[in-house]
């Protein structure tokens, strides 16, 4: 039987996006689906930078609501981080099979430790915590192919109509936000893909 395909369209800079990496995998514990992993790099995805400096203290205090919630630490990384170099190693580190490994710690040291994942020692240390060889790790997050495969992703959100991150898709139904996992697991019961 073949897994039923769930986009996810990430941005390693959004703090909602590391709200839900903490439960995202629950999904493929508990349903027969399989990720179709779509990072985003930039700003592709989160507000434009005219519109987030007004955003951002609004972004701030919900995201510390949430950190207390779910009792989890939250200590943002410098403004200037550009997450597009951990998204374009994203892909090496699912062709690896380590793309969970990979969203949660690389995740973890931006949001909870402060480091700007966008240096190369940054993306070195990623390498060391989920078992990767830095060199390649390092190789795959300037390679032309992995940034080709980043804009491939944007054009996927703008035709399936992504407005934000993070978003889960399942065919026509569209979940934006890190508070949609209950709705998420709701359809795919409805689709009847619970494991046993």
């Amino acid at each position: 039987m073949n897994k039923l395909p769930v986009w996810v369209f990430f941005n390693f800079r959004s703090p909602y996006c590391y709200l839900i990496s903490k439960n995202l995998f629950t999904l493929c514990d508990d349903f027969d689906i399989e990720f179709v992993w779509r990072p985003l790099f930039g700003w592709t995805g989160r507000s434009p930078p005219e519109r987030a400096k007004h955003k951002l203290p609004i972004a701030r205090q919900d995201v510390a609501r949430w950190c207390k919630r779910m009792n989890i630490p939250m200590n943002p990384p410098p403004i200037t981080t550009d997450p597009t170099q951990v998204a374009a190693a994203s892909f090496y580190a699912e062709q690896e099979g380590k793309l969970k490994e990979y969203i949660i710690e690389t995740m973890k040291l931006e949001w909870s430790e402060g480091v700007d994942i966008g240096q190369t020692d940054a993306i070195e240390t990623i390498a060391q915590l989920v078992g990767l060889d830095k060199t390649s790790l390092v190789a795959a997050a300037d390679s032309a192919d992995n940034l080709e495969k980043l804009n491939a992703s944007a054009q996927d959100a703008e035709k399936m109509n992504v407005i934000g991150v993070p978003t889960l898709v399942i065919e026509d139904q569209i979940f934006w936000g890190n508070d949609r996992l209950d709705f998420v697991r709701e359809e795919l019961e409805a689709r009847g893909v619970a494991k046993s």
